[in-house]
């Protein structure tokens, strides 16, 4: 019998966000603006085995919180994740993340002729038109965009 070992150590206080879509986690840093000039401890795990989806991602995030608006960003690429507050290395509330109706400033419009494109002063926004799966339409020129287009489209 093999021993079993921790391969992310656990957080003291913080967040964690697990069930990320494996291969995701790197969007979920970029949504949540974490970089290179972090100033706390970023753990992540990237396809993980998961028995519930075979592979996923997870993002522990030391001392950091994240606001209703964030958690509804990573719904956008990670609708089944779910986002765990930690405090003394228990999880003291549980968050399935739920998409916004409206989103701005984080994706940008796939269609080229789009006036969000046209290094115009204009901040891209699009209404949430379906959540399973996660579909958007471009409150601008009107065009919808889905799951991998959304993502390659992250700001």
């Amino acid at each position: 019998m093999q021993d079993k070992e921790l391969k992310i150590e656990k957080i003291r206080n913080g967040t964690v966000i697990d069930h990320i879509p494996s291969g995701r986690a790197l969007k979920v840093l970029k949504i949540l603006n974490i970089d290179e000039n972090v100033k706390t401890t970023v753990s992540i795990g990237i396809h993980v085995t998961s028995k519930k989806s075979g592979f996923k991602d997870i993002v522990k995030i030391e001392d950091r919180y994240l606001a209703s608006k964030e958690i509804a960003k990573i719904a956008l690429i990670a609708p089944n994740a779910t986002v765990n507050k930690i405090k003394d290395y228990e999880v003291v509330e549980k968050y399935n993340v739920v998409p916004p109706s409206e989103i701005a400033g984080i994706v940008k419009c796939s269609n080229p002729a789009c006036v969000t494109n046209a290094n115009e002063p204009v901040v891209p926004e699009f209404y949430v038109i379906s959540t399973e799966p996660i579909r958007i339409k471009c409150k601008y020129c009107e065009r919808e965009m889905e799951g991998g287009d959304i993502i390659q489209n992250i700001i």
